[in-house]
């Protein structure tokens, strides 16, 4: 099966050796994202809702230059820095999946890339 590498165009993806997303078949898996805007920065400071929005409109994106959508993905994973905030993190997951509904999980890590990083996000879509 032919493999197609997918960029976002982060500076990082080279140094460290990963794609934003790897299309294999019908199979696409959006590596960890988080909520990095058009301009390098991290959207919605302080804000865990804000960051989630903005993370799934960057895994909707990457999911869009694979040739699928959101209505594609059956797995998502989130890692938040705070569990006690989970509804504000669900609130946006639902925003996006509520009748796609896909397998998903959530789970406190102690920190994640960058201090100001609350949340990051995984996806995993089958698009035949």
């Amino acid at each position: 099966m032919e493999r197609q590498n997918i960029s976002s165009g982060a500076p990082w993806e080279p140094i460290v050796g990963y794609s934003r997303a790897v299309k294999v078949g019908p199979y696409i898996h959006v590596s960890g994202t988080t909520a990095t805007g058009p301009d390098g920065k991290i959207v919605g400071i302080g804000d865990v809702y804000a960051q989630a929005v903005q993370t799934l409109k960057n895994i909707e994106s990457a999911l869009a230059k694979a040739g699928a959508g959101m209505k594609d993905v059956v797995r998502t994973r989130m890692y938040v820095t705070n569990i006690a905030e989970w509804e504000k993190v669900a609130k946006a997951h639902g925003e996006f999946f509520r009748d796609i509904r896909p397998a998903t999980s959530m789970v406190q890590v102690s920190a994640l890339i960058s201090p100001e990083i609350l949340v990051e996000i995984e996806a995993d879509a089958f698009r035949p």
